[in-house]
């Protein structure tokens, strides 16, 4: 089971969260990447053209359960309101302790990333070397694949990306292994899960989803 990001942790993430409340949020002093996210900064917005939009907001894991209230979200306008995938706009968010959620397989495994954030891939009940949200969610005590990153995707859901939150986490994970922070950061990126944007700031992200009419959903 994923742990919620929520709750006090040691070691790794009790670093991250020391580091938060001392200095008030410390990745928006860090050095933005240059940014080639240029494109992405508001051309998701024009995407958005559905009757209903809604975006998840979601900085903790909860044991996969925002994932799942998406999936809700999507199936319940199908079955009880006859709204079809393509008029529904939902949009999901990875920062906090969420962010490397929206990495590929090969960082998890690379950088240890589930024995850092203490994920435990529910196959095994070991830290995660693979990303647990990626093809399936163990929410519930139970497998829920159409509730999984890609499955989603699918079905017309966007995920976006912390630009901040990644140069911040890559930071982290650069001591933890012994590797350099930039060089960290960039293997990151280039690794992003297929068809996830990066948003330079998830705080102006949601202002903007805000600005433009979508609803919110906090998880």
């Amino acid at each position: 089971m994923i742990t919620n990001g929520a709750t006090p942790r040691r070691g790794f993430l009790g670093k991250v969260a020391a580091a938060a409340v001392a200095a008030g949020m410390p990745w928006s002093r860090l050095e933005a990447a240059e940014t080639a996210i240029q494109d992405a900064q508001d051309q998701w917005l024009t995407r958005l053209n559905g009757k209903h939009r809604c975006l998840f907001d979601m900085p903790a894991p909860a044991n996969g359960l925002p994932l799942v209230h998406i999936l809700n979200y999507v199936n319940t306008y199908n079955s009880a309101y006859s709204v079809a995938d393509s008029d529904l706009n939902v949009v999901g968010t990875f920062y906090g302790f969420t962010t490397l959620h929206g990495v590929n397989d090969a960082m998890w495994a690379k950088y240890k990333i589930g024995a850092a954030m203490q994920a435990n891939d529910p196959a095994t009940d070991a830290p995660a070397t693979r990303n647990p949200w990626r093809t399936s969610v163990r929410a519930l005590g139970m497998d829920i694949a159409p509730a999984s990153i890609e499955a989603l995707q699918a079905r017309g859901v966007l995920f976006l990306l912390c630009n901040n939150a990644l140069t911040f986490f890559a930071g982290e994970l650069a001591k933890a292994n012994g590797t350099e922070a930039a060089a960290t950061y960039q293997d990151l990126r280039a690794n992003m899960l297929p068809g996830v944007v990066l948003v330079p700031a998830m705080v102006i992200a949601i202002e903007k989803a805000q600005g433009a009419g979508l609803a919110y959903n906090r998880q």
